[in-house]
């Protein structure tokens, strides 16, 4: 065991420290990312991200890894519940729940999750900074230490077509994703992915609220980047799904005490 692993397993057992869970059982797994995704659609609905029926998250079925969960098309972010979500084959096809997919979740999540197998969870709504930020057609640029999670870490999808329904138009989403944690979608939103649902919805919430930033601190004045090597050198820091998974944990616990009724 190294040094950090063994740094991490005494924060694991000394201290109230809580890591990502590992498990033996695909049962305990799959309810497990349920919650997780019911609970993050629930912080979008109260962070304001929905905009009518668009927007989706998804999480990777842990046994079958050409499906993927997700919240049902038409139902609020703000109600939905882990009994809700449904399950969708690598064709479209409902295959557990009772409600329809959402064409577009279809179309672009299956791209992404086909393209990189390491992702277990994409995020994507029409929340307000975000769209503002893809009607420029720009990235984001290193002007805070929060946004340096993003660092070359981020692509462009640079076209804008109409409303998302074409495989052919998810694969180019997912090429412009490339390895990358988000892209930013050109007149149309962002999109971010992480090896778990806290992950991906936290690049979110603060890739949305770098966009925020953004685009107050340009509209203020002149701004000041972050040179080169130490927007690297954050990236480093803050930029991996760990990091991403410790953020969202306030996020959870907070939406999980005030709506407990996700779980049911």
């Amino acid at each position: 065991m190294s040094d950090e692993e063994k740094f991490l397993d005494k924060l694991a057992t000394d201290l109230i420290f809580r890591l990502p869970p590992s498990f033996d059982d695909v049962e305990d797994e799959r309810r497990h990312r349920k919650e997780r995704l019911a609970a993050a659609l629930r912080v979008f609905g109260k962070l304001g991200f929905e905009e009518g029926v668009a927007g989706h998250i998804t999480a990777r079925d842990p046994e079958h890894t050409d499906h993927f969960w997700v919240n049902p098309f038409g139902m609020s972010f703000k109600h939905v519940r882990v009994s809700d979500l449904i399950l969708v084959d690598h064709a479209g096809k409902v295959v557990e729940g009772r409600y329809p997919v959402n064409e577009a979740a279809f179309a672009i999540h299956s791209q992404v999750h086909q393209a990189r197998p390491d992702v277990v969870a994409a995020a994507h709504s029409h929340s307000t900074h975000g769209r503002a930020i893809s009607a420029l057609g720009e990235l984001l640029e290193p002007i805070t230490q929060d946004v340096c999670a993003f660092y070359q870490d981020h692509g462009l999808f640079d076209d804008y077509t109409g409303v998302v329904t074409d495989l052919e138009e998810g694969k180019r989403i997912a090429a412009a994703l490339g390895g990358h944690k988000a892209v930013i979608l050109r007149n149309h939103g962002l999109l971010t992915v992480g090896d778990s649902v806290d992950a991906a919805a936290w690049w979110f919430i603060t890739m949305e609220r770098s966009c925020q930033v953004q685009l107050l601190a340009k509209a203020a004045g002149r701004v000041v980047p972050i040179e080169h090597e130490n927007a690297v050198l954050t990236h480093q820091q803050i930029g991996n799904d760990l990091v991403g998974w410790i953020n969202y944990q306030p996020l959870f616990d907070q939406i999980t005490r005030e709506q407990p009724d996700l779980f049911e």
